[in-house]
């Protein structure tokens, strides 16, 4: 009987597990995304067709209603899904200006849909603004276009208010241009005379003209008083105009193929591999003449072979690293001539390690070398921010990066160039003048130039910013210098008698006519003044380059022999600013700056600067200045010179002072042992002096001279040299 009953259970309970099997098997099969989307589709089919006459009054009231806008619409509503969903609120809230110019757009297309209904029917209902975009519009006419017109400005002014502030105030200098030339033709045709032909009568009033200028090529002369028609002119306190910007050319930018660039940087980490140098390229500054690769060194890391036993008894031989260094930056600097070979250039330049940063900078000539316009560094920000402090502010070039490099003189305060023939002095000389002249008056700076080679620095003989002519005799270079060392005597004088101790101290709160302007003496071409009076020339040098930074006088001299008989020891500590183009050695490289590397230089502007803060030297690419430009500037100051302006004559400079010692010079405190010794002794030399003084040539030379002056000495041995 249990038995039967337990039987009876079982079945029971078995029928119960298949029916409930069953219904899982009927329901997961309407579960299937297939089977209720199928029956969803099913159920809106019928509701539409259900309940289609009451959709299509309801679409045709909303269509009627709301035209294309319902396009907006879900538009705006998509906008603020993705603000909350995205959480976006902080780019709502900087750029407030954009969400609401755009809300005023949206409105003023809605209004202007009004206005068309190219279709019949609902579609000709759906395709206007609906009665919300009439009531934008207002009215169909042309209130209502204006009405349009007025929203869309103020939406583009919310967005972009920049751009349009720039373009209302060039169309406003534009206008105003044209306005300028109508009104002068008019004035043309108002003052013109029978039997006086138009062209002779100025467009507009300009700086008086004299006749004494000479006036460079015609077109040139005409840029230059077009641009003083066109352009309103900054008038200085002293009645001087100061020359715009506008008369410069405009730069023109060499682009670099970034493609290019990046294939070199492959190259370079390839090369270094090869060699067994683990680095990678980090950094590219890709300037007007080079492409610097800053390079991070890699690791020297050192292995250790580990033999184990596996499980099935087999030796496995493993790596295990055991440590790493920095990879040696010399190792990297020794592979300057293999490097070039890879990158098949003449010549690279490594700066082991880049100020500042933890790599070595790959300097790379580019395929395309790029001129650095004057203009192009003026109008840098850097220079603005120096200019507005003083007024010797000068600009030099561009670095490896592109960045502008800009300098005040009053800091140097002196300047030394060198470099080989055609390597760029000369045109650093002319930028350097010209920016000087672009920004300051003759009652701000003045300058003595001195060109020996007669070409170079004649061109701003027409200026008035000049204290005299552009010195090209020797002798008469030597009398600058002796006038230029009486000036700065003279006005220590000033300064002591008022209790300063600079110029800024000097002319602050003084008037026009009591203030000192700075002075620049520029010297193209040092080497021929040594050769004609070392001594002379070397110690007026130094004496004004030791006291003159405080009387507002400093010093740009060039040479284009950089030896030691010419850049003496004494010149270089009194020169602690340096700048070095390319020179055919390194001994003149270290002669200039102390250190190699101007011997591989490019030439064509490309030059070391070396600062005086600062411990090495930087590579630019020096500032380019044209012909036409530098005589466009002498001719737009030329036009100003006064007629009663008196330039000094160096020939009336006393040479000798009553004891026959030239100005200038100081008395060697071994002078009256020298004396001694030739009372002492019946024939003296130089080498005798040397030995016995224990002093250089140099030194013995002069006490020698002195004592000829004195009749103390009559004549040196055959062979001294005395």
């Amino acid at each position: 009987m249990r038995k039967g009953k337990h039987k009876a259970t079982s079945r029971l309970k078995r029928g119960k597990t298949k029916n409930q099997s069953a219904v899982k098997q009927f329901a997961a099969f309407f579960v299937k995304p297939l089977v209720w989307r199928l029956i969803l589709t099913l159920v809106t089919v019928g509701l539409l067709y259900r309940f289609y006459p009451i959709l299509v009054e309801s679409g045709a009231a909303v269509l009627d209603l709301f035209g294309l806008g319902l396009v907006l619409i879900a538009i705006a509503v998509g906008v603020i899904v993705w603000l909350v969903k995205g959480r976006h609120f902080p780019l709502l809230t900087r750029r407030w200006n954009r969400f609401v110019g755009g809300v005023i757009l949206a409105i003023a297309i809605w209004g202007a849909l009004s206005f068309f209904s190219p279709g019949s029917g609902i579609l000709n209902e759906a395709t206007l603004g609906g009665k919300i975009g009439q009531s934008i519009a207002s009215a169909p006419g042309v209130v209502g276009v204006l009405r349009i017109i007025g929203l869309v400005l103020l939406g583009t002014i919310l967005i972009i208010p920049d751009e349009v502030w720039h373009a209302i105030t060039t169309i406003g200098q534009y206008c105003r241009h044209a306005f300028r030339r109508i009104w002068a033709r008019l004035r043309r045709r108002a003052v013109i005379t029978p039997g006086v032909p138009a062209e002779t009568i100025p467009a507009e009033p300009t700086p008086a003209e004299p006749s004494h200028i000479e006036v460079p090529e015609v077109e040139q002369a005409r840029q230059v008083e077009q641009v003083i028609r066109e352009h309103e002119l900054i008038t200085t306190p002293g009645g001087w105009q100061l020359t715009p910007i506008e008369i410069l050319d405009r730069p023109v930018e060499v682009e670099l193929s970034q493609d290019d660039v990046n294939k070199r940087a492959r190259v370079i980490e390839e090369a270094l591999v090869s060699y067994g140098v683990e680095a990678k390229v980090v950094q590219t500054n890709i300037g007007p003449t080079v492409t610097q690769f800053g390079v991070e060194p890699g690791w020297d890391r050192k292995y250790k072979e580990i033999k184990e036993r596996d499980r099935y008894g087999s030796t496995q031989t493993r790596l295990e690293e055991v440590s790493k260094v920095r990879v040696r930056v010399d190792r990297i600097t020794s592979l300057a001539n293999d490097l070039a070979l890879a990158l098949a250039v003449h010549s690279i330049r490594i700066e082991a390690p880049v100020p500042g940063k933890s790599m070595v900078g790959i300097e790379v000539p580019n395929t395309v070398f790029g001129a650095v316009s004057l203009r192009s560094v003026i109008e840098t920000t850097a220079f603005q921010k120096i200019r507005a402090k003083s007024k010797v502010a000068i600009v030099l070039g561009k670095g490896a990066g592109g960045e502008a490099i800009v300098a005040d003189l009053a800091r140097m305060p002196h300047l030394l160039i060198a470099g080989a023939t055609g390597s760029g002095k000369t045109v650093c000389l002319e930028s350097i003048i010209c920016c000087l002249l672009l920004h300051n008056s003759p009652d701000d700076v003045q300058f003595i130039m001195i060109d020996p080679k007669r070409v170079e620095l004649v061109v701003f003989n027409g200026i008035p910013n000049l204290v005299a002519p552009v010195v090209v005799d020797t002798d008469r270079a030597l009398k600058a210098l002796r006038w230029l060392n009486h000036e700065m005597d003279r006005r220590y004088r000033q300064f002591a008698q008022v209790g300063v101790r600079n110029i800024e101290g000097y002319n602050k709160d003084r008037s026009l006519e009591e203030t000192l302007p700075y002075l620049v003496l520029v010297i193209d071409e040092l080497a021929d003044l040594m050769m004609t009076a070392f001594d002379e020339v070397e110690r007026c040098l130094c004496r004004l380059a030791q006291l003159a930074r405080a009387t507002g006088i400093h010093l740009i001299v060039a040479t284009q022999r950089p030896s030691v008989d010419v850049i003496t020891g004494l010149i270089k500590a009194n020169f602690p600013t340096r700048i070095s183009f390319a020179v055919t050695s390194q001994i003149d490289s270290r002669t200039i700056l102390d250190t190699a590397g101007a011997e591989k230089l490019l030439g064509r502007g490309d030059m070391l600067y070396m600062p005086t803060e600062a411990a090495k030297s930087k590579r630019l690419q020096g500032v380019f200045v044209s012909d036409s430009e530098i005589q466009k500037l002498v001719y737009f100051w030329g036009n100003q010179r006064r007629p009663g302006a008196s330039l000094i004559n160096f020939d009336e400079v006393d040479e000798l002072t009553s004891s026959g010692q030239r100005i200038g010079t100081f008395k060697d405190p071994l002078l009256e042992e020298a004396r001694q010794m030739a009372k002492e002794h019946e024939h003296l030399s130089i080498s005798f002096l040397q030995r016995r003084l224990r002093i250089g040539y140099p030194r013995a030379a002069r006490l020698m001279d002195a004592l000829q002056q004195e009749g103390l000495v009559k004549t040196p041995l055959p062979g001294e040299g005395g």
